[in-house]
């Protein structure tokens, strides 16, 4: 090949690249990357914020719903938004229906206890309820109601898009895994739930209601967080 057909080629290539490459502006500036990460998860919140402001909506559209008519207040999620770690309890009780929180009063004063025990604020994990609405009397949800309810908790935990499941009960046990065995057959093994396309560990352990009714159960329990603890280390998880 001669001289003149490689300066020609050359001078193709080059036109050719022109097209295809992007162009690059360079700076001096350095960038913040703590400042991009920072305005990644601020915008990550406001898009869950809108989705379960439009889940609440879709949950305060159901009708012939008792546990609705009989409710003061709809009851959705606490803590923090872009936690890794969701917690699901069973329903409210009286107090926090009023107050429209979860995991109030002693119940709340005992999960504080349990989370800080394995260095965990409660308030850097996000919690709701299996079901939205203060069951009459505090009943115990029936399954039909539980099931009814299960599709909107899917939607919450897709949404949230947790690394840990934490179920908090027989209530919470049954809405995400279908499971209805007593719960100390099930508790302290981990397990795991495929919500879209995403597989995720799940431990089932004793309500803290429970524990205030049952003290003795307590000892369990702490077995249980002591297998939360491990799994969030093995996970290399933040919080």
């Amino acid at each position: 090949m001669t001289k003149k057909m490689l300066n020609q080629n050359a001078k193709y290539d080059q036109r050719f690249l022109d097209k295809v490459e992007p162009k690059f502006e360079f700076s001096n500036k350095p960038i913040n990357r703590l400042k991009v990460v920072k305005e990644n998860s601020i915008q990550n919140k406001t898009a869950k914020e809108e989705r379960i402001l439009n889940l609440k909506k879709k949950i305060n559209s159901i009708q012939d719903c008792n546990l609705k008519d009989n409710s003061k207040n709809i009851v959705m999620g606490d803590g923090d938004i872009n936690s890794p770690i969701m917690l699901i309890g069973e329903a409210p009780n009286e107090k926090e229906d009023l107050e429209a929180k979860t995991f109030c009063g002693d119940v709340g004063v005992l999960l504080t206890k349990m989370l800080l025990a394995i260095n965990i604020k409660k308030e850097k994990v996000y919690s709701t309820y299996s079901i939205n609405f203060r069951p009459p009397n505090d009943r115990k949800p029936t399954a039909q109601e539980i099931k009814r309810y299960s599709i909107f908790l899917k939607e919450h935990i897709s949404i949230i898009d947790p690394k840990i499941l934490i179920l908090m009960g027989t209530t919470a046990m049954e809405a995400v895994t279908g499971l209805s065995n007593q719960i100390t057959n099930e508790r302290g093994d981990w397990k795991e739930i495929i919500i879209g396309n995403k597989t995720i560990p799940v431990i089932i352990t004793f309500n803290p209601s429970y524990l205030i009714r049952y003290p003795d159960k307590k000892k369990f329990s702490w077995e249980d967080l002591k297998k939360i603890r491990k799994k969030i280390e093995d996970l290399n998880i933040k919080i």
